[in-house]
């Protein structure tokens, strides 16, 4: 059973997201929200590195929290899955864990 690892802080102003992307296995879910979302975006500096994740990795961003910052969610990367409010609890739920990336 694979982790759910959630990131919530820009990778523009964190390196938590590149700390995740360097340690999630195989398998594993990453969940981006909040300012994070931006990584879910195509053409930024972000791209190339979430692109190759999502060869090996399940990743999804929160569809509220790209609408509250004025983004589509239409309009993410291939490969990256938007979830609702709900769609995060069952994330939670069906991985074995959760690693939380602060």
């Amino acid at each position: 059973m694979s982790i759910l690892h959630t990131v919530n802080k820009s990778p523009f102003e964190r390196n938590n997201l590149a700390a995740c992307l360097g340690h999630a296995e195989a398998g594993d879910a990453i969940l981006l929200y909040e300012d994070a979302v931006y990584a879910a975006l195509p053409d930024n500096s972000f791209s190339a590195r979430m692109s190759d994740a999502a060869k090996t990795c399940k990743l999804y961003v929160l569809g509220p929290d790209l609408e509250a910052r004025g983004f589509d969610p239409a309009g993410v990367l291939a490969g990256v899955t938007v979830v609702d409010y709900a769609g995060f609890v069952d994330l939670a739920a069906t991985n074995k864990a959760v690693n939380a990336w602060l």
